[in-house]
């Protein structure tokens, strides 16, 4: 029996992720990365540090979005209260754990058709 998850081919699919990079439908990304259904692209953040609302500007930016997983590496680390605050105006609910279950969880929500993102940084 397959249980794969069935996700229209158009989407980003996050495939792998390691110490430095990302597999994304195929395609290596080095360092975070920030991931729509729609496109993969380079995330200037380094650090939990760096996870803040100019940071995450293209996220808002991108329109559609109801939910943003941010992959923190291998812990999870608090994030300002003014950053969800902000997040939630623009309509968007954020949940922080660590990379590789913020990969697991984008594509579980991808498959199930909801309007998700993930912020990533690499699990070094």
């Amino acid at each position: 029996m397959d249980l794969t998850p069935i996700i229209p081919a158009d989407r980003q699919v996050i495939d792998s992720y390691g110490r430095e990079s990302f597999r994304v439908s195929g395609v290596a990304h080095e360092g975070a990365i920030l991931v729509f259904p729609d496109a993969t692209e380079a995330w200037s953040a380094h650090g939990p540090d760096d996870v803040t609302a100019e940071s995450l500007a293209p996220v808002i930016a991108h329109g559609e979005i109801e939910i943003l997983l941010v992959g923190l590496g291998r812990r999870m680390a608090p994030v300002a209260a003014d950053l969800r605050a902000r997040l939630r105006a623009a309509g968007i609910v954020m949940d922080v754990m660590d990379t590789g279950a913020a990969c697991r969880t984008y594509n579980v929500l991808l498959a199930e058709g909801r309007r998700v993102a993930a912020a990533l940084l690499p699990a070094g």
